[in-house]
């Protein structure tokens, strides 16, 4: 009977979206060691919330979020791997933004075409997912004929969901740190259900696949990537784009390239992900913000907070607020070194945020200096 509880849950959870499911045991992850490690070496950069006592009591034990806790429901939501540029238009431009591409070698670069991540083309899905998950509760109350206590994760409590995955037969953690599946690649998204449920754990998947490759490694932009399967978050550019709220490190500002929301790159080399499917709808909502005007990436750095705020209200990009967006785009066109992004970027210096203002002198000077260098 237990053993059909569990399918039937895995069942439900895929009608929902969850192309894969996987129960584990609230125990300690088994690599929790790793991420006091991490700590300890100030790898987190800025992110003090994952220091804190209470954060590290809970991923060390997840009966600490719930003592009631007998098994851990691991799931995962896939979004869409990045896609060509011949299949993101009749000019390649989606709004003045641009999905990355699978050979980032052979990007044009051309106004417009700046990279966001790819998980970040539709709806955010710190709002899409709870709702599933929720449902999915309902199902298993459903089943058993009774409430049971349980707390929903999804990138947003306090545990390893990595950890946990791998433990729950879901992949293994590749040197990039991401969690790979050797049918769905890395371009997926992990939720948990701790469930006041005792369900068989499924095997862990304990076999990595990743072998002699270093791909990932010597793909990253910025050397992010440590032996140990993590990054150093203060390097990588996800962080300096999204969770970083300060200036960005003028050592890092050119290694960032043409990305202003999060990176792709570790994944894009990934041998596995040439198994990755289709994404959620959710996530590649034609709808989309990113769809819309501005048409270009200097018409970005023109947003009012209005703008901003309504243009990016469904999507992650709004975490990283309209400064911080900004930032990144004033960055970008730096790096591009285009003379014709000097009005804006002059006018971006009357902003009213400082760090805008900032970023828009350093792009100035960036592409002032690379015009010399190629015109002397």
């Amino acid at each position: 009977m237990a053993q059909d509880l569990k399918h039937s849950i895995k069942d439900k959870a895929r009608q929902l979206g969850f192309i894969l499911a996987g129960v584990t045991t609230p125990d300690s992850p088994p690599h929790y060691s790793t991420f006091e490690n991490w700590l300890a070496q100030d790898r987190h950069g800025t992110m003090n919330y994952l220091g804190t006592e209470t954060s590290r009591d809970r991923r060390a034990d997840p009966k600490q979020i719930l003592p009631e806790c007998k098994s851990i429901l691991v799931l995962a939501t896939p979004y869409s791997p990045p896609l060509p540029l011949a299949l993101s238009g009749a000019d390649g431009r989606v709004g003045g933004v641009l999905p990355p591409h699978r050979d980032t070698a052979k990007t044009k670069q051309g106004e417009g075409e700046v990279r966001v991540a790819s998980y970040a083309w539709g709806d955010d899905y710190h709002e899409v997912l709870p709702a599933r998950m929720k449902e999915l509760v309902q199902f298993i109350e459903e089943q058993i004929g009774s409430s049971i206590k349980n707390r929903c994760y999804t990138d947003t409590g306090p545990i390893l969901e990595r950890d946990l995955a791998q433990r729950a037969g879901i992949g293994w953690i590749g040197k990039n740190t991401c969690l790979i599946n050797p049918k769905q690649g890395s371009y997926f998204l992990l939720s948990e259900i701790l469930l006041d449920l005792a369900l068989e754990p499924d095997l862990p998947f304990v076999t990595d696949h990743c072998g002699t490759c270093t791909r990932c490694i010597t793909a990253c932009p910025t050397d992010c990537i440590l032996p140990d399967r993590t990054i150093d978050a203060r390097r990588c550019i996800s962080y300096l784009t999204i969770e970083l709220k300060d200036d960005i490190p003028t050592d890092l500002r050119d290694k960032i390239g043409d990305w202003v929301f999060g990176c792709d790159v570790c994944q894009m080399v990934c041998p596995w992900n040439r198994f990755s499917g289709e994404g959620d709808p959710a996530f590649v909502d034609p709808s989309s913000s990113l769809r819309t005007p501005p048409h270009s990436l200097t018409d970005e750095l023109l947003l009012t907070p209005q703008e901003f705020n309504q243009r990016f209200k469904r999507t992650p990009i709004k975490r990283a607020k309209r400064r911080g967006y900004l930032r990144n785009v004033a960055v970008a066109l730096g790096n591009r070194g285009d003379m014709h992004a000097l009005p804006v970027l002059n006018h971006a210096l009357d902003d009213v945020e400082p760090m805008v203002r900032e970023h828009a002198k350093w792009a100035i000077e960036e592409i002032r200096s690379r015009n010399i260098i190629k015109h002397p």
